[in-house]
C-alpha cells in the first residue's frame, strides 16, 4: 500500500490500518506525535503536582489517611475508576476532543494520587556515593527517566513484539492490588521487595506499550498511546520514589 492509498483510506474514515501497515512517513508522524504528547503529559503532571503541593493537598490527604485506614482505599479505588473512564475517553473514535479530555483527566488523577507521596518525599534526600546528595523526588525522576529510556531503546532496537507480556502483566497487577488491599486490612507492610517487583512490572509495561506503539496502534491513536506510556512511567516513578525513601539519609 502506498502513501496515497493510505491517505485516501484514512480520509474517508477507515481506521483499520495499524502502524505496522502504514507508510514510513505515517509511522514516523505517529511516533513523533505519541512522544510529544507523552512529554506534554509529564510536564503537565509536574506543573499540576507543584500546584497541589503549594495549596497543601498532599498534607490534607495525609491527614485524612491518618484518621481512617479506609480513606486510602477509597482514594485508590476512586483512582482506578477515574483511570478506566480516562482510558475509554482517550480511545474514543468519535472525537479528538474526547481523546484529549481523557488524557487530561488521567494526568489530573495521577497528580491527585501522587500528592501525599510527593509531600512525604519533598524534604527527604538520598546520597549517591560518587554523585552527591539529591532530593529524593529529583533522584527518582532521573532514575525513572533513565529506566524508561533503556526500556524504550530495547523495544525500538530489537523491534520485538512484546504483546505476549500483556496477560502476564495483568495477572501481576491483579495480584499486587490484592496484596495492597490485604495490607490495608491487616496493617502488614509489603516491604521494599514489593516495590522492586512493581518496578519490574512497570518496566514490563513500558516494553509492552512501546511495542504496541511500534506494531499495533492505529496511526490516529497517538493520544491513547501516549496515555498508556504515561501510565507506565507514573507507575515506575511511584515505586522508585518509595525505594529511595526506604534508603533515605
Amino acid at each position: 500500500m502506498n502513501a496515497a492509498d493510505f491517505q485516501a483510506n484514512t480520509q474517508y474514515g477507515m481506521h483499520g490500518f495499524t502502524v505496522a501497515d502504514a507508510p514510513v512517513d505515517a509511522r514516523r508522524a505517529f511516533i513523533r506525535k505519541t512522544y510529544t504528547h507523552l512529554a506534554a503529559a509529564v510536564y503537565a503532571f509536574a506543573g499540576i503536582s507543584y500546584l497541589f503541593h503549594s495549596i497543601g493537598l498532599g498534607e490534607t490527604m495525609l491527614g485524612m489517611m491518618g484518621q481512617s485506614r479506609w480513606s486510602w482505599m477509597i482514594i485508590l479505588f476512586g483512582f482506578i475508576a477515574v483511570s478506566w473512564v480516562a482510558e475509554r475517553w482517550a480511545q474514543s473514535d468519535t472525537s479528538i476532543g474526547m481523546q484529549y479530555a481523557g488524557l487530561f483527566l488521567y494526568v489530573i488523577a495521577e497528580s491527585v494520587i501522587f500528592a501525599p507521596l510527593l509531600t512525604l518525599a519533598a524534604s527527604e534526600t538520598f546520597t549517591f556515593e560518587s554523585l552527591g546528595t539529591f532530593n529524593i523526588i529529583a533522584a527518582a525522576g532521573w532514575t525513572t527517566l533513565g529506566m524508561f529510556g533503556l526500556m524504550t531503546a530495547v523495544a525500538f532496537l530489537t523491534k520485538a513484539d512484546f504483546s505476549f507480556l500483556g496477560s502476564l502483566l495483568r495477572i501481576v497487577m491483579f495480584g499486587a492490588l490484592g496484596l495492597i488491599v490485604v495490607s490495608m486490612f491487616t496493617g502488614f507492610s509489603l516491604g521494599v521487595w514489593f516495590c522492586w517487583l512493581m518496578v519490574a512490572a512497570a518496566c514490563g509495561y513500558i516494553l509492552f506499550h512501546t511495542s504496541n506503539v511500534i506494531h499495533h496502534y492505529r496511526t490516529d491513536q497517538y493520544v491513547a498511546a501516549s496515555l498508556t506510556l504515561f501510565a507506565s512511567v507514573a507507575l515506575l516513578f511511584w515505586y522508585v520514589i518509595q525505594i529511595f525513601m526506604s534508603n533515605r539519609d
